[in-house]
């Protein structure tokens, strides 16, 4: 069979094995992931020798040491992905619970019921584990799954969905259910956003430039988020003490991921008395500053900042720094650059963080708490497949909820529509 036809192939058996998967209970779902995470421990030998020609392949095509460590399986990366599993087995499952009820003048009862959206297509780079955390996500919220991993990971990607479909095979669940796209031509990830009517909501996870490419090719909607140019705004009121210590882990505990610190906004009338101590600690951390004119007057030793600097994300120890005059330019400045997804008030004024909270339109706002809880374990949703920075369907990090999708359904007793 060609390319297309093997995907297509893939695509329609995963949507026939969905049907069955919704039907199970909660207890079989978990029972699965349990077994499917003592399945991974008692692989750890298979998976690193596979994982080995991973590594050895991108060595040889020269990845960096930062991709081969995030591509490395070990026994703590392979424990932590059964550890993962039994978590999600652990969480309530959202399939089945009715949302709301309302009884109509006819005596007809109306209700919302929570259901799996069907088959989600998963396009991921580099790392292994996401093989293992996105299909126990969409197998326990009732939705099929098919992967489609980056080239880098294709022998450790395929030795975890063996196991993980050899439990289902055990389990007299057809494997097909959890799909993994075998081959790594580009055609194959071109073709599985061709199956609008097999394939229900992807979700791509990885670089810029990944997200982009299966925004601009598929026919299926896309949950995405693009970037993470996160924003902090020390206002008027602000405690300096608690300005540095938000400020600093927003930025530095791990500069490398989208919910990190990207640009400071000062008020004016905080300035002199908050910037000068913020940089010092800042630059102690070894954080380099990007200013305009005004923050460069209390922070010196800072860069000047370009326009390129108030869209970046930088991912690493660098930080955008601007002065503003009031509330409505720091709220203008995040409407312009932002990216929707992480934004933060620094402040002593009730007022002012209401309003901050109701303006500011990102997938998580927050007032006097770091950027780095933007997280689905951080907020206590127990898991996550990613963070969306589209309001279609879901907003923000996407646990088994956001999995889901919910039906009307009605009681009556004889009703009929006059």
């Amino acid at each position: 069979m060609t390319i297309a036809e093997q995907v297509a192939t893939i695509a329609h058996n995963a949507r026939q094995a969905s049907f069955a998967l919704a039907r199970l209970s909660t207890s079989d779902k978990n029972e699965m992931l349990l077994q499917m995470a003592h399945g991974l421990e008692a692989g750890v030998a298979h998976l690193i020798a596979e994982n080995a020609k991973d590594l050895a392949a991108g060595r040889e095509k020269g990845l960096s040491d930062a991709m081969l460590d995030r591509l490395m399986l070990d026994d703590k990366r392979i424990k932590g992905m059964a550890d993962a599993l039994r978590e999600v087995a652990a969480l309530p499952d959202p399939v089945g619970e009715v949302t709301k009820m309302w009884k109509r003048p006819n005596g007809i009862m109306v209700g919302k019921m929570r259901i799996p959206l069907g088959v989600i297509g998963i396009v991921y780079e580099s790392r292994p584990n996401v093989t293992a955390d996105a299909a126990a996500l969409c197998l326990k919220s009732g939705n099929a799954v098919v992967l489609r991993g980056g080239s880098e990971a294709i022998h450790s990607n395929r030795a975890i969905a063996a196991i993980l479909q050899g439990v289902m095979r055990q389990l007299n669940i057809p494997e097909a259910a959890l799909s993994l796209i075998p081959f790594t031509e580009r055609e194959g990830v071109l073709e599985m956003l061709k199956q609008e009517e097999l394939i229900d909501l992807i979700i791509p996870r990885g670089g810029e430039s990944l997200i982009r490419f299966v925004v601009e090719n598929s026919r299926i909607p896309v949950i995405k988020h693009y970037k993470g140019v996160c924003h902090a705004f020390v206002d008027a009121s602000a405690d300096v003490e608690m300005a540095i210590r938000i400020i600093l882990n927003a930025k530095t505990q791990r500069p490398g991921v989208c919910n990190a610190l990207e640009t400071l906004l000062v008020h004016r009338d905080a300035a002199a008395r908050c910037v000068p101590q913020i940089a010092k600690a800042l630059a102690e951390a070894g954080v380099e500053l990007r200013g305009d004119e005004e923050f460069r007057t209390y922070a010196p030793a800072a860069k000047p900042a370009t326009e390129e600097d108030w869209a970046a994300e930088y991912l690493e120890l660098i930080l955008a720094c601007k002065v503003v005059p009031d509330m409505d330019a720091a709220i203008a400045h995040i409407n312009r650059y932002g990216s929707l997804h992480s934004e933060v008030i620094i402040t002593s004024d009730y007022g002012n963080a209401q309003r901050f909270i109701r303006e500011v339109n990102s997938s998580c706002v927050l007032v006097n708490a770091s950027t780095r809880f933007n997280d689905g374990g951080q907020l206590g949703l127990g898991a996550e497949i990613g963070i969306s920075t589209t309001k279609l369907h879901s907003f923000g990090p996407m646990g088994l909820e956001d999995l889901t999708t919910t039906k009307f359904i009605v009681y009556g007793d004889g009703q009929v529509r006059g």
